[in-house]
């Protein structure tokens, strides 16, 4: 899903080829990629990159082509048109990728490099504004994730297409995503990133703390830094939900497997395609293999010091924001009443 582009890497891809040969997109600049970040093929580099995300769309095509053989395939959010070639290679009858950033070029010229001109169609524009060939299709595939699940998604996107052309009884991959939460010790990290506003260099920056405290940090963490159970927050179905459902409240217990203390939740999600003869799927949870969407760090103004056993209650409200929707406002309740520590707060979140 999307990343922040980084405008040196965006100007490193201006030029031309060898022996002359015009580049697709070689008349871009940074300002450009501001707004077209799906341009530059860093960002695809590194999804292309994450083996759990290609790999296992790869293997929910390959080895589950009774879903795609001989069946007409939309791609929403094509890319590079990776998931179209698989689909292509599958069996499909035809696939049409939709691609509404300058990417959508470059996946022509991959499409006809690899002999797939006659099956893959390439559509360049978004979704909501381009009419296909067809009325409808039996699969739509997409890769539509983001950050904590719904940061920069295009979900939205992808059950505008399910609405439009999905034919009755038709499948959408992956067809289940769930979030979930567990609770972390992180003081060193979060001393270097939130405490550090408090003194630089002999000066207050604590107006800058209060504002690294409500943007959720997107990093790895260690499996051992978890202190109590992880719990399900949300699934949905993507098959049958509609926009409405991406906003929730939803309550959470998270359970002490220790005695530790606690600076921070931590949000990932799963994502399951549960129409394969064997339900497939991977996870982006810090005890599975790391993926390039990593995790959430929710850091809590309070240290938590709680012991094995007790119990953090509370509640999670996630919503797009109303000015960017592709943005997330994160309202988060949280209560312990244990021995060593009695707490109750509410913070509020931006991921931006």
């Amino acid at each position: 899903m999307e990343v922040e582009e980084n405008s040196a890497a965006a100007a490193g891809a201006e030029g031309e080829g060898e022996g002359g040969e015009e580049v697709i997109g070689n008349d871009k600049t940074s300002a450009d990629y501001y707004f077209d970040s799906y341009s530059h093929f860093g960002i695809h580099e590194e999804m292309l990159k994450d083996v759990v995300r290609t790999k296992s769309y790869q293997n929910v095509i390959t080895q589950n082509s009774f879903l795609f053989k001989d069946k007409v395939v939309l791609d929403v959010g094509a890319g590079t048109g990776i998931l179209s070639l698989f689909c292509a290679k599958a069996g499909a009858k035809h696939v049409y990728a939709i691609e509404c950033s300058q990417m959508a070029d470059m996946a022509k010229e991959i499409v006809k490099a690899n002999g797939y001109s006659d099956v893959i169609t390439v559509i360049k524009g978004k979704v909501e504004e381009i009419e296909l060939p067809v009325p409808k299709v039996d699969v739509i595939i997409s890769e539509w994730m983001g950050y904590f699940l719904l940061f920069e998604n295009m979900l939205n996107t992808v059950l505008y297409a399910r609405d439009k052309w999905l034919a009755d009884g038709g499948v959408v991959l992956p067809d289940k995503a769930s979030l979930h939460l567990t609770a972390i010790e992180d003081a060193e990290y979060k001393e270097d990133k939130i405490e550090f506003w408090n003194n630089v260099y002999g000066f207050d920056m604590r107006c800058i703390k209060k504002q690294a405290m409500m943007e959720p940090l997107v990093d790895t963490v260690d499996a051992n830094q978890i202190v109590t159970n992880c719990q399900l927050l949300k699934t949905m179905d993507i098959s049958k939900m509609t926009p409405g459902d991406a906003s929730f409240t939803v309550p959470f217990k998270l359970v002490a497997e220790r005695n530790d203390y606690i600076h921070a939740l931590v949000a990932y999600f799963n994502v399951s395609f549960t129409k394969c003869h064997k339900m497939m799927g991977f996870s982006t949870g810090p005890r599975s293999k790391a993926t390039h969407w990593k995790q959430t760090v929710l850091y809590l103004e309070d240290v938590i010091t709680i012991c094995e056993g007790e119990t953090l209650t509370g509640s999670m409200t996630v919503t797009p924001n109303k000015k960017n929707p592709r943005d997330i406002d994160i309202k988060l309740k949280y209560t312990l009443n244990g021995h060593r520590c009695q707490v109750s707060r509410t913070q509020h979140y931006k991921m931006r």
